[in-house]
């Protein structure tokens, strides 16, 4: 399976063990210095993985072999972590608590001395435990709202600011041929995720460690994601999901949810035609919301190379500026992790794209540390209910704020 740095916004964090990966480890070959075993998820933006494999070729200190892995990647780290002959250095879309507290990943704070703060802090918080940093992120994938000039402003219809505009703005942009509103075909249960909590001004987890949803407004803004759904001015299967921008472009649809990545197709096809927002808040304490998630290089403590392995870390996640810039706008369209990066990127300074970098600086989130897959597989399911049948967003949320306070408590106890 190939996939793209866009899926990491589409699930959760996996925690799921297969068997160990035994001692297919990569490491091996010539050169000088320790051996290095390097694995990334498989990509599929074109010329990535020759980029990589020119970043570690250029690294003195040791002998690194990247490995690109297919299939379900994070359960290969999850089962790889529990072994001595897993990789030395692994991109994570976590790590997970589970790995933390089990001492699976190095503490790799000091690392980032000196330029913590030039990181962005949506993504680097869920990477954050106990005060300390569990992995250093690479690049930043975003989520975000993009809708036709031209056919908002033939409607008489603003650019929705507020989650009730969107609902209005989405039933007068549907006609005989185009549907006012694309957030995938389930609906948006799949990929919206803990956003519409957020544009609420809540949250998934609080700062003190409790469901941060038990709270009436965040039933009332997913019972307005059903009254989408019900009111037909969603578009529904779609020959392609939500994140591949072609209902867009070809004009199912007024207005779309998808990723910073599908920014360039869009700006090909429609040229200036065409803007991009946060989904919009909801309510008197609500506030835009865009989701943003980061793969970030990790270190095992398991395999007796930690200390030459945080050195290439450092080395490549934070003193090569120049290879982090080529990796976020080379292969693909994303964001540089570091917030002085994405300031110099001469590709997000104008247009949408400086739009996308302000509402991300502005209005990013991660899902937190503590949301754990038990936790994603309650909320996920329950959402899809109220989006999809009806069912009573109260009742719904009740009974997964049970689920959450549960797991939470049980990361706790292990703290």
């Amino acid at each position: 399976m190939t996939i793209s740095r866009r899926n990491l916004l589409a699930a959760g964090v996996g925690a799921g063990l297969l068997t160990a990966c035994g001692a297919n480890t990569g490491r091996g070959g010539g050169g000088s210095g320790p051996q290095l075993s390097q694995w990334y998820h498989q990509y599929g933006e074109p010329g990535t993985e020759q980029a990589v494999q020119r970043y570690a070729a250029a690294f003195k200190k040791a002998h690194v072999t990247v490995q690109w892995r297919p299939g379900n990647y994070d359960q290969q780290t999850a089962a790889a972590l529990l072994t001595d002959s897993g990789p030395d250095v692994f991109e994570v879309n976590g790590p997970t608590l589970d790995q933390i507290q089990g001492g699976q990943v190095a503490d790799l704070t000091a690392l980032l001395a000196g330029v913590r703060d030039d990181f962005n802090p949506a993504v680097l918080t869920p990477k954050t435990y106990d005060g300390r940093i569990w992995a250093v992120p690479q690049v930043i994938d975003t989520q975000l709202l993009y809708y036709r000039k031209s056919l908002l402003r033939d409607a008489g219809v603003e650019p929705p600011t507020t989650l009730d505009g969107l609902v209005d703005a989405a039933g007068a942009l549907t006609t005989g041929k185009v549907k006012g509103l694309f957030l995938g075909n389930d609906g948006g249960a799949g990929v919206l995720g803990g956003t519409p909590l957020y544009a609420a001004g809540l949250q998934l987890v609080t700062d003190d460690a409790r469901p941060g949803f038990d709270d009436p407004a965040a039933a009332r803004t997913l019972g307005k994601l059903h009254r989408l759904y019900a009111g037909r001015s969603l578009l529904l299967g779609a020959p392609t999901d939500w994140s591949d921008p072609s209902a867009f472009v070809q004009g199912l649809t007024a207005m779309q949810w998808s990723g910073l990545w599908a920014l360039p197709q869009v700006q090909k096809e429609l040229g200036d035609d065409f803007g991009v927002l946060p989904f919009p808040g909801d309510g008197p304490q609500g506030r835009p919301a865009v989701p943003v998630g980061a793969y970030g290089a990790a270190v095992s403590t398991r395999t007796g190379h930690r200390e030459a392995a945080e050195e290439y870390v450092k080395w490549l996640w934070v003193e090569r500026t120049d290879y982090q810039q080529d990796f976020a706008l080379s292969y693909g369209f994303h964001i540089p992790a570091r917030i002085s990066l994405a300031r110099k990127a001469a590709g997000l300074r104008k247009g949408a794209a400086a739009d996308a970098v302000r509402f991300t600086t502005d209005h990013g989130y991660a899902q937190p540390l503590l949301w754990t897959p038990a936790s994603q597989t309650a909320y996920q399911d329950a959402l899809s209910r109220i989006i999809k049948d009806g069912a009573d967003p109260d009742r719904e949320l009740r009974a997964v704020v049970g689920k959450v306070s549960g797991e939470l408590d049980r990361v706790k106890k292990k703290s």
